[in-house]
């Protein structure tokens, strides 16, 4: 099994992830962000991945920042040299008014292009600039190519959730065991 814990402890945060990425989809994160939950939640069911999710913090800045890097960290730990996989995956994701499309590359190059297309200052208990953020560290800390777009949509907690759920949904394609490819999936040899 493809399992990771990850503990991140500043002096602004302590935050434990634990996946499992060849899981059900059990969610279990408490981070004192109710909108982040929500979030972590969704990502959780719809990727398959199990995940653990336990974050104290002094700002909800420093929360949200350090659960996307930890989470990234502890799924790219997951991976290991990511031979075999898929290495590609892409979604579109229809919610209510909202339509996301999120395409990712497991390839260890960072790199994140992410427009969300929130208007609201606020998303529930989150600030908007905190969660647009949130993508950038997942991917710096995933060692991945992420590039997410909102198309359409009015409501911006359903633009952000259809966001993280294409995200979801990328990530399980790309992660997934290729049974054709015992290799590292690049021509280079080397991710």
């Amino acid at each position: 099994m493809r399992t990771a814990k990850v503990q991140r402890k500043t002096k602004e945060t302590d935050i434990r992830v634990e996946v499992n990425i060849d899981g059900s989809g059990l969610p279990d994160n408490r981070t004192g962000i109710k909108f982040l939950d929500h979030m972590l939640d969704s990502f959780s069911t719809h990727s398959l991945v199990d995940l653990k999710v336990r974050g104290k913090g002094d700002l909800q800045h420093h929360m949200v920042e350090d659960v996307a890097l930890s989470l990234g960290q502890a799924l790219s730990k997951a991976l290991g040299e990511r031979k075999g996989i898929r290495r590609f995956g892409q979604a579109i994701v229809p919610m209510d008014d909202a339509l996301a499309i999120a395409a990712l590359d497991l390839v260890k190059r960072p790199y994140s292009s992410v427009q969300l297309g929130l208007e609201r200052a606020m998303l529930e208990d989150a600030p908007r600039e905190d969660l647009e953020h949130f993508f950038f560290s997942i991917a710096m800390s995933l060692g991945s190519t992420l590039h997410i777009k909102v198309l359409d949509g009015k409501n911006d907690h359903h633009k952000f959730e259809a966001a993280v759920k294409a995200l979801a949904l990328a990530f399980r394609d790309a992660s997934t065991p290729d049974p054709r490819r015992s290799t590292t999936p690049s021509s280079k040899g080397k991710m």
